[in-house]
């Protein structure tokens, strides 16, 4: 019996048993829609921050307090000092190169007007800020110099923001409420979606001084550096180092937009890798169930076998026309997986603020997965049915 004659007895036998077929691919099909799914959107995550971060151009640097080996690891040791607004100051006078330097606090609260609010992530900065952090103005403006002096109580919002305090209207010049004192809108922002903060269309934007003292605070979080010339970036990164090591010794830590970029692909890498690790379980869990029917149907159909070894048949035609039972559900749940899956990352995409991006790579590895799971819980089913003696399997009741 050539292999084609094989391959329609396993579609018949397959064909015979609708129900139990399709429940058995449930499995394999939930596997490859989950693996398809978490790694489209572990992809989509990724080249959305890389993105963001690489549209702030190449020519920030990101002091923090602390120190980190090798990057934002566990064995990071905690700061035992934080940076001042002085550091800030300081950093801007003495390192040449310099176009700007931001210092920045970030912080979660609640925003309020009347019967409305909503939660954000409060960033706070200097005047300089918008040189560099993305966004676009889509009404007013941004604090000024003499308000960062002064502390002023004036806030930008993000769209979110807009949209659940103000629908439908202009909130420039409106009062908000945030850490009980009133705050004027002065500007707001045209919708950024998500990013390295999170989801930046609920977050509001503060002088830092006024930050500050609404939170009680003294020390500030980050200072990003922007150097003039990119070609430089390393030249400024020793200056800063210089700088405050007089102060601080090694107990800060200086980031080029190369480390952070690095550092943030490695983490989101093991996290995508992480995520298809676990709907790969569900792969396994659905190639059991399908060693587990093939192990009933050659049971149930051991008087067949019988029959088709006593008139001729071969071990190898017994053999094939199991596998090929197997790996035929297996491969057909992998490509009912793939459209559920690429579907439902399209979905996700287009209907919530989740980025995803399938690549062809995670489908292939979905797929010739789903087939090696049929391939490897099929052999040991088919074998068992291609050893049974013939006349023993004439007996079968």
């Amino acid at each position: 019996m050539n292999f084609a004659e094989s391959f329609r007895i396993a579609l018949r036998a397959l064909g015979a048993n609708k129900a139990r077929s399709v429940l058995t691919m449930l499995g394999v099909v939930i596997g490859v829609a989950a693996v398809i799914l978490l790694v489209g959107i572990g992809t989509g995550v990724q080249n959305e921050i890389t993105g963001q971060i690489e549209g702030l151009g190449s020519n920030l640097l990101f002091v923090v307090p602390g120190q980190f080996e090798g990057g934002m690891s566990a064995n990071a040791a905690p700061p035992s000092r934080r940076f001042t607004l002085d550091d800030a100051d300081l950093l801007a006078r003495r390192v040449p190169g310099v176009d700007v330097v931001v210092p920045v606090i970030q912080s979660g609260s609640i925003v309020k007007r009347g019967n409305r609010s909503v939660r954000v992530v409060v960033a706070a900065a200097n005047e300089s800020g918008g040189e560099v952090f993305s966004g676009t103005l889509a009404g007013g403006r941004s604090y000024r110099k003499s308000e960062v002096q002064a502390g002023a109580r004036v806030v930008v919002i993000g769209s979110n923001v807009r949209d659940t305090l103000f629908p439908g209207q202009d909130p420039v010049g409106k009062l908000v409420t945030l850490e009980g004192q009133r705050f004027t809108v002065v500007g707001y922002y045209e919708s950024l979606g998500g990013g390295l903060g999170g989801d930046q269309d609920s977050q509001v934007y503060i002088p830092i001084t006024t930050a500050q003292r609404i939170f009680n605070l003294n020390y500030i979080n980050t200072i990003v550096v922007k150097a003039s010339d990119p070609s430089r970036i390393e030249v400024v990164k020793a200056d800063i180092r210089r700088v405050l090591i007089p102060r601080y010794g090694e107990e800060f830590t200086v980031f080029t937009q190369e480390q952070t970029l690095g550092l943030l692909s490695d983490l989101l890498n093991t996290l995508t890798y992480m995520l298809a690790g676990i709907a790969g379980i569900s792969l396994l869990v659905g190639g059991i169930g399908i060693m587990n029917i093939m192990l009933v149907s050659v049971s149930e159909r051991t008087r067949e076998i019988g029959i088709r070894k006593a008139v001729g048949a071969r071990t190898y035609d017994i053999l094939s026309q199991f596998v090929i039972e197997a790996v035929g559900l297996s491969v057909l749940g992998g490509i009912i997986g793939i459209i559920i899956g690429w579907g439902g990352a399209a979905l996700m995409s287009k209907l919530t603020p989740v980025p995803t991006n399938v690549t062809p790579w995670a489908v292939a590895v979905a797929f010739f997965f789903a087939a090696g799971v049929g391939v490897f819980f099929g052999v040991y089913p088919a074998w068992k049915a291609s050893q049974l003696d013939p006349i023993v399997a004439l007996r079968y009741e």
